[in-house]
């Protein structure tokens, strides 16, 4: 299976799918989420950076559909081109996807002997290639911090620069081991998860535009209308929820104010904040550090 969808049947129950309306699957993927909400009655525009997503779920969905290549922050505008300035509902599911992972020359697994790609959308020409072996010290070590939240960042960004020095790291085994030869052994899965996620996450900019994104397809939705959206790790997690908190506030004036002057009112009210079932996580382990979230617009 190209991709298997977290919290499907949560995700369509959340959105309160009706007959005839048009919701916005943000992160197509395999087009599991895609799928579902055709399967409710509803119709569908699918956004997607990555072209063999799209020419996959082409190829085996069948239903009201439209295709637009392109990233979730830019979706207010991908929208507007297509004609569409209203939605019933929306779901984003954030993160890399199973194809993405599984195949081993996109570059993204540590457990998978590949190129060092990393690339969302492959017309894009940065790549983990030049992360690893364009940027400095400094700058590995801060987006190891930043994005993978990873204690050894500055051992592993300079045994990185020492390595490339004799060589340039042209594949995804030699990035790991020498991650693996950088720090100690620790619990919580493979040492080099956290590595691969921060180069990641700064090869497609993953972090950048999410706020954004969030509220510009938040402001599209209809009255009653839901967003869902799953994370995958707290950097992601915090964005959304702060996003959902300020839909939900009225006054979001600083506190050393002594009167509201910001004028602001909530637009939203969170509805929902989910994790896998025990059969899900049994049938689907990656989804164990996924969660979703899902506010309405008031």
């Amino acid at each position: 299976m190209y991709h298997i969808p977290i919290m499907r049947g949560e995700v369509v129950n959340a959105l309160g799918v009706k007959r005839g309306d048009l919701y916005l699957d943000a992160t197509l993927g395999g087009g599991g989420h895609t799928r579902a909400i055709l399967e409710a009655g509803g119709k569908v525009v699918a956004i997607d950076r990555d072209s063999d997503a799209i020419e996959y779920c082409k190829a085996h969905i069948t239903g009201d559909i439209m295709y637009i290549k392109g990233q979730y922050e830019n979706a207010v505008k991908l929208l507007a081109s297509a004609g569409i300035c209203r939605i019933a509902g929306a779901v984003l599911d954030l993160g890399v996807s199973s194809h993405q992972l599984d195949c081993a020359e996109r570059g993204f697994a540590y457990s998978r002997d590949g190129a060092l790609d990393m690339r969302m959308d492959r017309d894009q020409k940065f790549s983990a290639y030049d992360v690893v072996n364009g940027y400095s010290a400094e700058q590995l070590t801060d987006i190891l911090r930043k994005y993978g939240e990873e204690s050894f960042a500055r051992r592993i960004a300079g045994e990185i620069v020492r390595r490339r020095v004799q060589k340039p790291i042209e594949r995804t085994s030699e990035l790991a081991d020498i991650v693996c030869a950088s720090v100690p052994h620790r619990k919580g899965g493979h040492p080099a998860k956290k590595t691969f996620q921060a180069i990641r996450i700064e090869v497609n900019g993953e972090l950048k535009g999410l706020y954004d994104a969030i509220c510009g397809i938040f402001g599209l939705i209809e009255r009653g209308g839901r967003l869902a959206v799953i994370t995958f790790h707290s950097l992601e997690d915090r964005i959304v929820k702060a996003a959902f908190k300020e839909f939900a506030t009225d006054c979001i004036c600083p506190k050393r104010l002594p009167v509201c002057v910001c004028g602001h009112r909530a637009v939203g009210r969170n509805i929902c904040k989910l994790k896998p079932s025990e059969r899900e996580l049994i049938e689907n382990p990656r989804s164990s550090s996924s969660t979703l979230r899902v506010t309405e617009k008031l």
